[in-house]
């Protein structure tokens, strides 16, 4: 699959996968940035993307983000098909949850990026499941 990239700072490296079994390219902050403690900020990532038709993208945290006292104040971030345009730049809402700051410097490696297809689904909205209930919220580690 090709997807069309600007970045911003062509100082930075393109997103790469980091190893051959990698499923999701790295991204890199595109300026320092101070998050203050209990505080989100919005970290560039210094990409705008033009995915497939039928294809959106993925942003996660990087598995080590948490040991920074970092996480993705929104869990994931989702890019639509149509985020796209020449400014849509990609943002990192990152969320300090120590009494600290903390420094996250330019060209850091701090989320990860998949593309993934897309499709619709159609609902089919019924009043009476025919299906057993199975228990509830986390009841399959009884």
């Amino acid at each position: 699959m090709k997807v069309t990239i600007k970045r911003f700072d062509k100082s930075l490296p393109l997103p790469e996968y980091k190893t051959d079994g990698a499923a999701a390219l790295d991204l890199y902050a595109r300026e320092d940035a101070t998050i203050p403690p209990q505080e989100v900020k919005l970290v560039p990532l210094n990409v705008a993307l033009q995915v497939p038709e039928d294809h959106w993208v993925l942003v996660s945290a990087r598995s080590s983000l948490h040991k920074r006292g970092l996480m993705m104040a929104n869990g994931i971030g989702v890019g639509d098909y149509d985020y796209r345009g020449d400014n849509d730049e990609y943002l990192a809402p990152l969320f300090n949850f120590t009494d600290q700051p903390v420094k996250v410097e330019r060209g850091e490696r701090l989320v990860q990026l998949m593309v993934l297809s897309r499709e619709r689904v159609e609902l089919a909205e019924q009043d009476l499941f025919d299906t057993k209930d199975r228990g509830g919220f986390g009841s399959t580690g009884k």
